[in-house]
């Protein structure tokens, strides 16, 4: 028979407090979320207030490092620890003395607002845009349902993505409508905007929207009969049997290409119902006095201080909302402290990727360096997780573009004098020599990797394929341009 009894063990655990949970979750955050992040803190919290009042020549000492080209990444201050209950009547200098002061932000702050507001904007669909054209048109009642029911039936391209007889089955149950007024209705639509909406073939979409040109306009015939008749050998740029079957001259054939080429093969397109998605850099990279500095976006957030009116409450006042306002303080303090922890860890890591790409930043791709993110956690003595989320949606802006963090990062490949080669630097190679080939002769992937073996990197041709295929570059039978 079991009886209760009492045991005692002894073991290890970890936890995770609040405060760790919340500096953890605003380090993955993106500069938007981040600043959103801000606000509903700063909304929720009556002890926090925003730093309005920064004198502008206020200067980061973080931000205003040179990155020395054989210097390691700087180790970051260790944070002190806040005792669990802070005196009422302190301020939040004199617990904590931040490595760096922010800097103003008014007229950024304010084109940060523009950009969420205009990436939470709903964005018209295709057919939205094309029923609103038809409303205020002057069809008939009935010409409208067709045409509605039309644009219903189109795909996210802008084709017609039902058999025109199977919309007429569905319209000749309600209403007394012949299938060439069906037709008719159609073209109507194909000439609404995006000229080229509701075809049934790309050779008819295109031909659409040679149709709205002037009649007068030159090679405009030999344009259209392409199109109906050659695009296949347009495609597969066999000028040579298109000059035979189409009795065209060179002349003829180039100019009617280059009427073609401006047309939209995806009207739908032109219509876009995503949200538009902005990127807001988190850190500064760019070169001066010869060495490469960064120096944190600071403008991309709002900044935060203790209230000191509220603080002062809390010493002074008797009522029962004191535990209130002392929570609120200790919640105030710990969110400022990880916004800072935030900071500093950022740009630990970004000090080190620069460090590490130095190459890439001075001559591109193919100078990018094999990098992981045990290189980083090792030499910061972090974990990979704290890496992996200090380098998701966050961005650098560099003289090179907008990157990722996560661009810096790619697996290696040996190469025959026992060093490695980055893949981004292998596919950059693999895009400068299908540049730089013979059209009439491109090259194949085994003729690449070839290539690359004379410059000492050994790939194979399956690899090859899998890189030029990741940058959307067809294979050599698809790029090959006939004389």
């Amino acid at each position: 028979m079991l009886k209760p009894s009492l045991q005692l063990r002894i073991g290890q655990q970890l936890t995770m407090t609040p405060q760790l949970q919340q500096a953890i979750r605003l380090l993955q955050l993106s500069s938007l979320e981040l600043k959103a992040e801000i606000q509903n803190a700063f909304e929720s919290n009556p002890m926090l207030e925003t730093e309005e009042d920064q004198t502008e020549d206020t200067q980061s000492i973080d931000s205003s490092e040179i990155i020395e080209g054989n210097t390691t990444a700087q180790e970051g201050s260790e944070m002190d620890e806040l005792p669990n209950e802070l005196p009422t009547d302190s301020q939040w200098q004199d617990i904590y003395e931040p490595s760096y002061t922010p800097q103003t932000s008014n007229q950024n702050d304010d084109y940060l607002d523009y950009l969420q507001n205009q990436s939470s904007e709903e964005t018209n669909t295709l057919q939205h845009h094309l029923e609103w054209q038809v409303e205020l048109s002057s069809l008939s009642d009935q010409d409208r349902i067709i045409a509605n029911t039309l644009i219903d039936a189109l795909d996210d391209s802008g084709y017609l993505s039902d058999a025109l007889e199977n919309i007429h089955k569905s319209l000749i149950k309600y209403y007394e409508i012949e299938l060439d007024e069906v037709e008719a209705v159609l073209k109507y639509v194909q000439r609404l905007d995006p000229i080229g909406a509701g075809a049934r073939s790309l050779q008819e979409c295109l031909d659409i929207q040679l149709q709205q040109m002037s009649e007068d306009t030159p090679f405009l015939e030999e344009a259209r009969t392409i199109v109906n008749k050659h695009l296949d050998l347009v495609a597969s740029k066999n000028y040579k049997q298109l000059a035979k079957l189409s009795k065209f001259s060179n002349e003829q054939i180039d100019s009617a290409i280059a009427l073609i080429q401006p047309l939209h093969p995806r009207p739908g397109d032109l219509v876009s119902n995503q949200k538009s998605e902005y990127v807001v850099p988190d850190v500064y990279v760019d070169k001066y006095k010869g060495s490469w500095r960064v120096k944190l976006n600071y403008e991309s957030a709002p900044k935060l201080r203790i209230n000191n009116i509220y603080s002062r409450l809390i010493k002074t006042s008797n009522s029962s909302d004191t535990d209130y306002l002392r929570n609120q303080l200790q919640e105030a303090r710990w969110f400022i402290k990880s916004l800072q922890s935030r900071n500093e860890t950022l740009m630990r890591v970004a000090t080190s990727i620069v460090n590490h790409q130095r190459n890439f930043f001075e001559y591109g791709e193919e100078a990018m360096r094999p990098l992981v993110l045990r290189d980083i956690a090792e030499e910061l003595g972090m974990h990979e997780s704290t890496i992996s989320r200090v380098t998701t949606n966050k961005y650098f802006d560099s003289p090179r573009g907008i990157l990722e963090f996560k661009y810096f990062f790619s697996s290696h490949v040996n190469t025959n004098d026992g060093g490695f080669c980055s893949a981004t630097a292998i596919r950059a190679m693999i895009k400068k020599l299908i540049n730089e080939e013979n059209h009439t002769k491109p090259l194949s992937d085994n003729k690449i990797a070839n290539l690359l073996e004379h410059k000492g990197i050994s790939v194979a041709r399956r690899t090859v394929a899998k890189y030029r295929e990741s940058m959307a570059i067809p294979p050599s039978n698809e790029r090959k341009q006939y004389a």
